[in-house]
């Protein structure tokens, strides 16, 4: 009887459970699904943090891998959307985990931004890009103190 290829430990189970995992990240690429991730689904790629205080709003995305020049921000009725194309560094491998190519994320942002000041910044892999929010936004929030 000839010898069979499993894989590295000659488990068929481990050639199965590889072959599997194989077939689901392959359909939800294809079906342009979010990734997942360690803690679930991971929501959409690129990973993003928004934050706000009371004169602006920052939104920071991880971009592992890619330049600035491989990234286009545009703003639309306050939509902010981040586009761009991953290249594969993993040509010739024989098994690649890493995720390349295109990918879009639209993040809609609140009416309070005043779009013609807005700031980008990219380094080590990381976008941040500020809104500072407009003089009449700014002065519409008002703490109501909790006591007796």
């Amino acid at each position: 009887m000839p010898a069979r290829n499993y894989g590295d430990d000659g488990s068929p189970f481990f050639s199965l459970h590889r072959e599997m995992n194989r077939l689901f990240d392959d359909f939800f690429r294809d079906v342009d699904f979010p990734a997942i991730g360690r803690r679930g689904w991971a929501g959409g790629w690129p990973q993003v943090e928004m934050r706000e205080t009371d004169k602006e709003v920052t939104i920071v995305a991880e971009l592992p891998g890619m330049e600035e020049k491989d990234v286009e921000l545009s703003l639309q009725q306050n939509a902010l959307t981040l586009k761009g194309d991953r290249k594969s560094e993993s040509e010739g491998a024989l098994y690649s985990e890493r995720w390349h190519g295109q990918f879009q994320r639209t993040i809609q942002l609140s009416p309070d931004i005043d779009p013609e000041k807005a700031t980008a910044a990219f380094k080590n892999g990381i976008l941040t890009v500020t809104f500072a929010k407009r003089p009449e936004a700014q002065s519409t929030t008002k703490r109501i103190p909790i006591g007796k």
